[in-house]
């Protein structure tokens, strides 16, 4: 098959999640759906069940106002917006962090909103790398399989997690070469963002498959020329107008700090005698996040490091609407981006927003500075 017939099946699975998450449950497997960020999808995928996950999407919101205020994250929003309507019945549970005051806030609403779906919390230390801290992550991840067992009726194994931890970290090998490739690689916005989406909707060894063929395939073909070079920073860009906006100006993205995109495969699972300390010692080592406790403010040094690694031309920060941990690192990020003589732009970006025009007269004299 050709790098497009891959990227097909790839966009497939990330514009039609329900119909992948349909085909599982045909198979008689159960789903867990897994809310935003860093959820312990290898303790899932070991209890013999699918981790799909769950990032709100671009729709209307009437149910959820009964819950939200209007100045708070769109993503919280519009989750339990289609877990209201519907849109995730047949899953077993859903496992929300609380690793924002937005997330903490879903999972209490989820419970009085949408009662035929067990939520089951996951909470995490904010001095998460101390000994202290790795103990009260283990805690929580025994919480986890306490609940699953009771959701799921599924069982624990360390030997199954030991197998498990080897599948995701495979996978995460395989993205991380997918970002370096697309890099220079003759991509889309919206492709390269279609295989990101997509591993959130496809048990990780059949998405390790598929994008091992992609990345050989990507390796053969021509590499893009002429495009103006940016990182791209934020919670989620998803978005496809905004995408198509980017593609339309010629703008290449050569590497990203999305939580939605590359964050999720920075870190593998150490090797440890016990998986479930190991596991517990991966979130430890976990940095350069805004949901992360950083009060050094290290993910700024990050950003600018990947960018000049990346030959980048600029940075365009896309800032998801109400959220705060972002907000408070966008001016360090902008002074930082001075300093290293690179460009810089912030767009206000949001799962209620149809219309991109402002954004489009942005990146349009963004890429004239160039």
């Amino acid at each position: 098959m050709t790098a497009n017939e891959w990227l097909a099946k790839l966009h497939e699975a990330a514009s039609c999640p329900k119909k992948h998450m349909e085909r599982y449950l045909s198979q008689g497997k159960k789903v867990v759906a897994v809310a935003p960020v860093y959820t312990p999808m290898e303790l899932i995928h070991s209890m013999g069940l699918v981790p799909m996950g769950v990032w709100g999407a671009d729709v209307e919101i009437k149910e959820a106002k009964k819950y939200y205020p209007a100045f708070i994250c769109s993503i919280m929003q519009t989750i339990l917006e289609m877990g209201i309507k519907g849109e995730y019945d047949g899953v077993s549970a859903i496992v929300i962090p609380s690793l924002c005051d937005s997330l903490k806030t879903l999972g209490q609403n989820w419970k009085y909103a949408v009662k035929e779906i067990p939520f089951i919390p996951m909470s995490y230390p904010q001095n998460r790398k101390p000994d202290y801290g790795i103990k009260f992550t283990k805690a929580g991840y025994q919480r986890v399989i306490s609940d699953l067992t009771i959701a799921a009726g599924a069982q624990f194994s360390e030997a199954a997690l030991a197998e498990s931890i080897k599948v995701y970290n495979e996978h995460n090998q395989v993205m991380r070469e997918f970002a370096e490739i697309a890099s220079t690689a003759r991509l889309t916005a919206a492709e390269r963002n279609d295989v990101f989406k997509s591993a959130w909707f496809m048990l990780p060894e059949e998405h390790t498959a598929v994008v091992k063929e992609l990345n050989a395939a990507l390796k053969e073909g021509p590499e893009d020329e002429g495009k103006a070079r940016v990182l791209v920073t934020g919670i989620l860009a998803d978005s496809p107008s905004l995408l198509k906006i980017l593609d339309d100006n010629g703008i290449k993205v050569v590497f990203d700090d999305v939580a939605h995109e590359s964050r999720q495969y920075r870190i593998d699972v150490p090797d440890m005698a016990n998986p479930m300390d190991a596991l517990a010692q991966k979130f430890a080592d976990m940095d350069n996040c805004t949901l992360l406790y950083d009060k050094e403010k290290k993910r700024v040094d990050y950003i600018i490091e990947q960018a000049k690694a990346h030959s980048a031309d600029g940075v365009i920060v896309l800032m998801t609407k109400f959220c705060d941990p972002e907000e408070f690192d966008y001016v360090p990020i902008k002074r930082a981006c001075e300093a290293a003589g690179l460009k810089h732009l912030n767009i206000e970006v949001d799962r209620q927003m149809v219309n991109y025009q402002q954004a489009g007269t942005m990146i349009q004299a963004f890429k004239e500075m160039f």
